[in-house]
């Protein structure tokens, strides 16, 4: 018999609905073997993770992507969010923030990790120009492809049942954005969006969480920036892109929320900073971890690096 066709939009609603292969085929006349093929199908493609009944938290999200270029939606009742933000992994740099990243999610398994933009930095395509005859010529687009997997790969073995999420930074739109400028022609061909290297994240412009809890990675900038965010955002938003490391309150009649910065995966004077000219830089090493109650965000906690050493809790990582 003839499977019936079902669009790509469809079966992620369907599958969100019933978490379950034999559910979706008894609600389509999809057979079950088919519904497989479909969902392996769309993982690739779209870079999600399709989780079953078997394999997601006791307390169940719900989850809604539309695709990379536009917002997802999580439900969270009680539970807690791990946000790093522009790591601009190189190669053979484990900086002090990753690791404690790495052992802080393995010690406190939270329900969802961000990889808040910036991840890949695109040295080589980057839209500033080599400064002279340096002779470290930074890394290419491939070497910077590997560290990114393998850092990404420790997070991976760590983080269980979490729901990985990466949204989009103004760097990592530098890989798909010199192909479409340059070789617009091969559109859709595996391998030529940042996405295909990495199935084992949900890729997306920006992260709703509760309807209260924005996560993307960047808004205003300047100084006041976080203040700035959640105050014309009108939810409290979580951003990286100016490498800080705070969090300012604000209450009104509708009561309290938050705009925080997560600061930088990577060190503040790592090769990614070199077109700074070695400027002071208003940047901290570190990383957010969000927890959330009854559906509302708590007070933001942060990991801190100084002098080398990561902290978390008043406590060395």
């Amino acid at each position: 018999m003839k499977n019936k066709q079902i669009s790509d939009s469809d079966f992620l609603l369907l599958w969100e609905k019933y978490h379950s292969a034999s559910r979706v085929s008894e609600a389509t006349g999809i057979t079950v073997r088919h519904v497989f093929r479909l969902r392996k199908e769309i993982e690739r493609k779209m870079g999600v993770n399709l989780r079953s009944d078997t394999n997601i938290p006791s307390q169940r999200e719900n989850f809604f992507y539309r695709n990379h270029m536009a917002r997802s939606d999580l439900t969270l009742t009680s539970g807690t969010i791990f946000v790093a933000s522009d790591c601009h992994y190189h190669p053979g740099v484990e900086s002090t923030a990753h690791l404690a990243f790495v052992k802080l999610i393995k010690k406190y398994k939270p329900e969802i990790v961000v990889m808040n933009g910036d991840v890949f930095d695109g040295a080589t395509v980057s839209r500033y120009p080599r400064t002279g005859f340096d002779p470290q010529l930074p890394p290419t687009v491939k070497e910077e492809l590997e560290a990114v997997t393998d850092r990404l790969h420790e997070i991976e073995k760590v983080s269980g049942n979490a729901r990985r999420i990466w949204t989009i930074g103004n760097h990592d739109m530098r890989y798909e954005g010199k192909l479409a400028q340059n070789a617009p022609e091969y559109e859709g061909v595996q391998g030529f969006a940042l996405r295909d290297h990495f199935p084992s994240w949900t890729h997306c412009l920006s992260l709703m969480v509760n309807k209260n809890i924005m996560i993307k990675h960047r808004y205003h900038g300047g100084i006041h920036a976080t203040y700035s965010n959640t105050l014309k955002a009108g939810v409290s938003i979580v951003t990286g892109h100016l490498h800080r490391l705070q969090a300012t309150i604000w209450s009104d009649y509708t009561g309290s929320r938050f705009g925080v910065d997560t600061g930088t995966l990577a060190e503040i004077d790592g090769d990614h900073m070199g077109y700074g000219e070695d400027n002071p830089k208003n940047h901290a090493s570190g990383f957010a971890v969000l927890t959330v109650k009854d559906q509302l965000l708590l007070y933001p906690e942060f990991c801190y690096v100084v002098d080398g050493k990561a902290y978390f809790r008043g406590a060395e990582v």
